[in-house]
């Protein structure tokens, strides 16, 4: 059987870094070898960092909301999550996130890789270039990064062979529109955005991409459609159908990165 390192990454002593979203708070399944408090210049992250194991392939997990999901999206301190990760060596960042389906191919329960994202947050810290002090970012010679496709395709396409290998489910593409939260959007919003060519909704893809890509990580997003978004359905959106969903949804993401480690 080979390893993650062996057949899915791009790169020699890649780290795998796990942010978990809603619905993935904890590390079930993951051997915890390891867990650190780790301080950054930004703060805190939202969580203490784990180091885990997946099939003796060393990687690490952060819970982006925290413990018991106590942090709105809004909230997050980005930075601090991702500068911590760096720190600790990652070099490939996988982001679990919870999504509304807006367009038809992006059913309730399916899982989906995005190719692209519209940010329409506003107020959150989204730059290491403000004030940094991080010596490898002082020295860079510009702030304007490189963003016309967010995600990484390399990472991208070894979680897509992957999943074809496992034979699990994955919708190849998609428009990611970020919204501030902590409300869910409404219904002409989501209309909107589906007149921008936005697939599904959530509201953590951003400023976390961006960020991963300032410190030149490999970044990726598994959302998980937990609902149709506002407007998509006659049933209003309800916290409990969505905990519904994301049970089976979310084991099927635990299968996918626990794969990761283990087809070959």
């Amino acid at each position: 059987m080979m390893s993650l390192t062996g057949i899915q990454m791009k790169r020699e002593n890649t780290i795998l870094g796990i942010i978990g979203g809603t619905g993935f708070e904890g590390v079930p399944e993951f051997e915890i070898t390891r867990q650190q408090v780790v301080n950054t210049p930004y703060g805190e992250p939202s969580s203490a960092l784990y180091r885990v194991s997946l099939h003796g392939n060393p990687s690490i997990f952060l819970s982006r909301h925290g413990t018991g999901s106590r942090i709105m999206p809004h909230q997050i301190n980005y930075r601090a999550n991702i500068f911590a990760l760096r720190d600790l060596g990652v070099t490939d960042v996988i982001a679990m996130g919870a999504v509304g389906g807006i367009t038809p191919q992006f059913t309730t329960g399916s899982l989906a890789l995005p190719d692209q994202v519209i940010d329409y947050t506003w107020g959150r810290e989204h730059t290491f270039f403000d004030n940094a002090v991080d010596l490898d970012i002082r020295t860079r010679e510009s702030g304007h990064t490189e963003f016309a496709y967010p995600y990484d395709h390399h990472l991208r396409e070894s979680i897509l062979n992957c999943a074809k290998i496992t034979g699990i489910p994955v919708i190849d593409h998609g428009v990611y529109g970020v919204t501030q939260g902590p409300r869910l959007e409404t219904a002409a919003e989501i209309d909107r955005m589906d007149r921008d060519g936005v697939d599904v909704v959530g509201m953590t893809a951003m400023p976390e991409a961006a960020l991963a890509r300032e410190l030149g990580m490999s970044y990726a997003t598994l959302a998980m459609v937990v609902n149709p978004a506002a407007g998509r359905s006659d049933e209003p959106i309800s916290m409990e159908s969505i905990h519904q969903v994301l049970e089976n949804t979310t084991d099927k993401a635990h299968q996918l990165l626990l794969s990761l480690s283990s087809v070959g």
